[in-house]
């Protein structure tokens, strides 16, 4: 193609010091340097798929630590690899961050970018590309936990288009990236409305025409006249999945849900939707709904009641499931079950869950909008990226 050019990832590298670089090495960082505030370290958590980077689930290090770390250091603007387990997870350090740099992690790799060869956004999306995401896959070291190292970063090829058209493409690919975060900002915000709703009604008791209702004494404290305290037992069932490994799961149409949420798809449902899906091991209590015919494993339960499922979805999260009794933590289906609940009268549930629905449906066509958005990106973003379509400099 003209002016394409291939390039060895060293030959894109700023002419400066460990501006490709890997993790420190052995003993150099360990849980013991962390600390609650200061410089942040970037490990896998941070580099999420479909998203650029995440500043949650930060640890951090002293300044000090870091300046004893500075080949190590990276900074907006950085592209950070996994190197060690879920290879092919990239990241890009965003320029708005508040932080000024930050420490890999012993299982990251970064590469600061030649300003004058590679646009580091260009570069992102050239390595979470199918295409390229499965080169440096089949580049990894097998044997235990996958890996590779930075000799294979080094002289891995890729083709670059002139600084110009690098660029534009990184404009297109990025502003469906923009479309898709605001609607990813406006689902937060129905979801956080639709659980201030139940605080409002179910927590605070400020429900419409609460000022007319007499609070009486129960097991839980003063609540409204005519509501009841049920063991959840009672009014729930907490349904074990069904062991489905991995290997043994055939893509299909049905989502297959564990205790840390959607795990893969399978061709055959265990539950019919709407649902909900319960941690049982491992993210022990964690919550989630599904619309649709779905397939629990046995890390998870799912949930039957005669109570409306849309409530339940907004009690399950404020229950306190940990068996702290147990070796392992887990959740008790008998524990659980001793576990007290406010139940309003049926007529007042439906209300609140006609709300609770009205926002679910928006969030619903939110996600249907990202789907597409995702769909459209991605189809375009191998043809952009071999220039099979052409893009005029804008």
């Amino acid at each position: 193609m003209e002016g394409w050019h291939t390039y060895k990832i060293k030959e894109i590298a700023a002419r400066k010091r460990w501006a490709l670089n890997g993790g420190p090495f052995g003993s150099k960082l360990t849980t013991k340097d962390y600390i609650d505030s200061g410089v942040p370290v970037i490990r896998g958590v941070n580099l999420p798929e479909n998203t650029r980077f995440s500043t949650e689930e930060f640890v951090w290090v002293s300044e000090e630590k870091a300046n004893e770390l500075l080949a190590n250091n990276a900074h907006p603007g950085d592209l950070v690899f996994t190197q060690r387990g879920t290879i092919g997870q990239v990241g890009l350090i965003p320029r708005d961050t508040s932080y000024q740099r930050f420490v890999i992690s012993q299982s990251q790799m970064k590469l600061t970018p030649d300003a004058e060869i590679a646009d580091e956004l260009f570069l992102y999306y050239v390595f979470t590309s199918n295409v390229m995401v499965k080169a440096i896959q089949n580049l990894a070291f097998s044997s235990g936990v996958p890996h590779i190292n930075l000799d294979i970063l080094r002289k891995f090829e890729i083709e670059l288009p002139p600084l110009h058209l690098q660029h534009r493409i990184a404009s297109i690919l990025s502003a469906y990236d923009e479309l898709i975060e605001n609607c990813q900002r406006r689902i937060r915000i129905l979801e956080g409305m639709a659980r201030s709703l139940y605080r409002e009604w179910f927590v605070k008791f400020r429900f419409p025409g609460h000022e007319k209702v007499r609070m009486v004494s129960s097991p839980l404290g003063d609540i409204p006249e005519g509501w009841e305290v049920e063991k959840l037992g009672a009014v729930v069932k907490l349904n074990y999945g069904k062991a489905l490994k991995k290997e043994d799961r055939q893509d299909g149409e049905f989502l297959v849900f564990g205790s840390s949420g959607i795990v893969g798809t399978h061709k055959v449902a265990l539950v019919k939707g709407p649902g909900i899906i319960v941690g049982r091991k491992g993210n022990v209590g964690s919550v989630f709904w599904c619309d649709e015919d779905f397939f629990v494993i046995d890390t998870a339960y799912f949930v039957t009641s005669n109570l409306p499922l849309r409530f339940l979805f907004y009690v399950l999260p404020t229950l306190n499931f940990i068996n702290s009794d147990a070796a392992v933590p887990g959740l008790s289906r008998n524990q659980a079950y001793t576990l007290d609940i406010i139940v309003p009268p049926l007529g007042f549930l439906e209300k609140f869950c006609d709300l609770a629905d009205a926002f679910e449906w928006q969030v619903a066509t939110l996600q249907c909008q990202i789907q597409n958005l995702r769909r459209t990106r991605d189809l375009l973003l191998p043809r952009l990226m071999s220039g099979q379509l052409e893009v005029k400099a804008g």
